[in-house]
């Protein structure tokens, strides 16, 4: 029986090696790329590198999802598979978690942590919330 699953993907260097395990290790399953867009996380970022005005802040992490979810199909692609991708705004582990009981997905494999600087901080955190919240199994890719 096929089974779905999802894999929260920043473009990380951990979130790649998820998306590679999960096409590698559930080759007949269906996989859905999430990438949140966490308003608060970018105010804090874009404040670090001098905050733009509203729509443009929102032009350019919209422009980054879309950005980053083909770089999840492009290596979907690299396997034969096709993948669904999603971009969802909120707060990442309790957005995750929902998409994930609003989809039916029967497991997440997300990376340990994300990016860098900030994003990796708080991020990390993501994964552990993610975990402990999460109704169906939680693969932890480090």
């Amino acid at each position: 029986m096929q089974e779905h699953l999802l894999v929260p993907y920043d473009g990380s260097p951990l979130s790649q090696r998820a998306l590679e395990r999960a096409l590698t290790k559930h080759p007949d399953d269906r996989i859905t790329v999430l990438y949140v867009l966490d308003p608060v996380l970018a105010v804090y970022e874009a404040e670090a590198k001098g905050a733009p005005a509203a729509s443009t802040l929102h032009d350019r992490m919209t422009e980054r999802a879309d950005e980053i979810c083909a770089d999840a199909a492009e290596r979907a692609s690299e396997h034969g598979r096709e993948i669904t991708k999603a971009t969802e705004n909120g707060r990442p582990a309790r957005t995750i978690v929902s998409y994930a009981d609003d989809h039916d997905v029967d497991h997440i494999v997300m990376g340990s942590h994300g990016r860098e600087g900030v994003s990796r901080l708080v991020l990390g955190s993501v994964a552990e919330r993610v975990m402990r919240q999460a109704p169906m199994p939680v693969t932890i890719v480090r």
